[in-house]
């Protein structure tokens, strides 16, 4: 099954994972990287720029390409932070097609099917990923997030303030 059949928000959240057998887990390992501890006096957000459900391996993968250059550039002096929790748990009622499918399905009886995945529901304007850096590191920040938003199934904006001390 292709993730973009689960990018558009559809009906009520599925997030009660108290009821649900087999209840994937986040593929997110970290929601909080770098100096945690410094004060910076940039931030840097991207926004999505769609109403939107982002899966938690493509929330994961734009965190790890984020991440990644502002290693290589920045070394440890920055802060980021992915945003949105993926609670809703995405449902796939499984069909095979091929010779004898028809003994082994039941086509659209019992069809609620099985928990695949998580996704996170963001609204349009909602950022993201966050970054703070100081004005060495603004250029760093702005390319980050802009590889990291490549990997997002939604159109994303890089927005830069000064934060205030």
């Amino acid at each position: 099954m292709k993730a973009h059949n689960y990018r558009e928000v559809k009906g009520q959240a599925y997030t009660r994972k108290k009821y649900i057998r087999g209840s994937p887990s986040s593929k997110i390992v970290k929601f909080t990287m770098g100096d945690t501890s410094g004060s910076y006096k940039y931030q840097a957000r991207l926004l999505a720029e769609k109403e939107v459900q982002i899966r938690h391996n493509a929330l994961e993968a734009a965190r790890i390409a984020t991440n990644r250059v502002l290693a290589e550039n920045l070394g440890n002096s920055y802060l980021l932070r992915i945003l949105p929790y993926p609670h809703v748990v995405l449902r796939e009622n499984k069909m095979i097609f091929g010779a004898h499918a028809d003994r082994l399905q039941d086509g659209m009886r019992n069809a609620f099917g099985k928990a695949v995945g998580l996704a996170a529901r963001v609204k349009s304007g909602q950022p993201v990923i966050m970054i703070n850096v100081n004005k060495d590191g603004l250029e760093a920040a702005a390319q980050a997030l802009k590889r990291g938003g490549a990997k997002l199934p939604t159109p994303c904006r890089v927005v830069i303030e000064k934060l205030e001390d």
